[in-house]
């Protein structure tokens, strides 16, 4: 805290601890779950910014925050505060002793009280805000490469000729793509167009929220008139649905009504329709009977443009060599680079400095030093060697068959891809072998890459493991 600040100027910044972290929280998780668990809790930050104290409307809820997002948001808060913070979940006061005599008596009825509402089932999707798109996701927001020039166009059509081809749509990809981002941009494009179509937009959590509430409220009627009547149905997370057998049968009785009526249904999924599990093959093959696109990592040049246009809605100006430095060590997804441009606009502002490359190095060490600690060409070859069954001693052997070369292959590509090694180091680290043999290797499987699905879903898997 800088020195002489009025003490309300105090208060305001311990509020805006809080607030700052929610924030964070808002970014980093699915919007779903950001509504359900993270947005209704009440905050002090007490002590001077050394304790947090949470209120949670009942012990459920209490018991899930605890378990799923108390080390993250002890995280945020101490990353935000620059010091030691204490996370002190509590319950609520009850709010009547009416409310108290209402709560159902089983377990199983406790907790499908507490799943989220979504809206009264009568109501009319369409209206209002009831179609829950962010209209700040378009597709003119979405920075178009390679990586998802395949999906962003096919997203373009279904917006432009609802119920005729690509139907239904299936994307999917790794966390934070912006499968997300495509599919509400969708749903705007289709609302700018036809104002009265009703669309919803749902991730596929609260659908089984939904499916069970019906059952237990006995309004399946409601249920049915509010999602077969739609005219564009966008559902986010469809491996929600797995190991849920009710939820996956009403699901294909709504997904056979819709596409009966000639309405649109855009899916999104970490992994490709064959490669759910625990979802009947029924509805599996449904998922893939229409068109099924991917969104790949983004490229290096695609990274650059997302930084320099998030810094330019952060009104900052970004220089390009700042933006080439960020881009090549953060490789993952759009998320992870919007949390590296925060922390560096935070750093920039909060030392009074201008954005360098020196200072984007501070402000991000930690992300550098851990990234330099996990993905080593060494690590890669230990990772793709147990994935594939082989010997980590066969990444620089001179054997030859395809059991061996294959993950070789696959191992000299990621070194590629994943760490700062120039060809020749690769080769070197791979037995000796000359610089061509690895551009061979690179070449061939980022190739096949965008052809064989099996093979993109195993680079997918080797890559979110490498990167912890």
């Amino acid at each position: 805290m800088i020195e002489g600040t009025p003490p309300a100027s105090h208060a305001e910044a311990q509020a805006d601890l809080w607030d700052a972290c929610v924030e964070r929280l808002a970014q980093e998780m699915p919007e779903q779950q950001f509504n359900t668990w993270i947005r209704p809790l009440a905050a002090r930050v007490i002590d001077g910014g050394e304790r947090v104290q949470v209120a949670v409307a009942n012990r459920f809820k209490m018991d899930w925050i605890r378990a799923q997002y108390a080390g993250r948001l002890t995280a945020l808060l101490e990353e935000l505060a620059g010091r030691p913070v204490a996370l002190e979940l509590a319950l609520a006061p009850r709010e009547s002793p009416a409310r108290q005599a209402s709560t159902p008596r089983s377990l199983q009825d406790q907790v499908l009280a507490e799943l989220p509402e979504v809206a009264a089932p009568a109501e009319p999707v369409a209206d209002g805000q009831k179609h829950r798109l962010n209209t700040a996701l378009t597709f003119a927001t979405l920075v178009e490469g390679s990586a998802n020039r395949m999906a962003r166009a096919a997203a373009m059509h279904v917006a432009g000729s609802l119920g005729q081809l690509y139907n239904p749509l299936f994307i999917y990809g790794g966390v934070g793509l912006g499968k997300t981002h495509l599919v509400h941009a969708i749903g705007n494009q289709l609302l700018a167009d036809k104002p009265h179509a009703k669309i919803l937009y749902i991730h596929a959590e609260q659908f089984v929220s939904d499916v069970v509430k019906s059952y237990q409220r006995k309004t399946f009627d409601e249920f049915k008139a509010r999602y077969h009547s739609l005219d564009l149905l966008l559902i986010d997370d469809v491996q929600f649905f797995a190991n849920k057998e009710r939820t996956q049968e009403e699901f294909f009785n709504a997904f056979e009504a819709l596409l009966a009526k000639k309405s649109h249904i855009v899916m999104t999924s970490d992994t490709y329709p064959k490669g759910l599990v625990d979802i009947h093959e029924r509805l599996v093959s449904r998922f893939d009977s229409g068109l099924t696109v991917a969104i790949e990592p983004p490229e290096l040049e695609m990274r650059v443009a997302i930084l320099i246009n998030k810094a330019e809605v952060e009104h900052t100006t970004m220089p390009e060599e700042v933006a080439f430095f960020v881009a090549k060590n953060v490789r993952s997804n759009v998320r992870e680079l919007e949390g590296a441009l925060r922390k560096i606009l935070a750093y920039s502002r909060f030392n009074q400095k201008e954005i360098s490359i020196q200072l984007a190095r501070e402000a991000l060490r930690d992300l550098l030093s851990i990234q330099n600690r996990q993905i080593s060409v060494e690590n890669i070859q230990k990772t793709v060697a147990d994935y594939y069954k082989i010997k980590v001693a066969d990444m620089y052997s001179k054997k030859r068959p395809a059991s061996i070369a294959r993950p070789r292959q696959i191992a000299m590509f990621l070194a590629k891809e994943l760490t700062q090694k120039s060809l020749p180091e690769i080769g070197e680290l791979f037995g000796g072998r000359d610089h061509t043999t690895v551009l061979h290797a690179v070449r061939k499987i980022a190739a096949e890459r965008a052809q064989l699905t099996e093979l993109n879903q195993q680079l997918h898997v080797l890559e979110q493991t490498l990167k912890g």
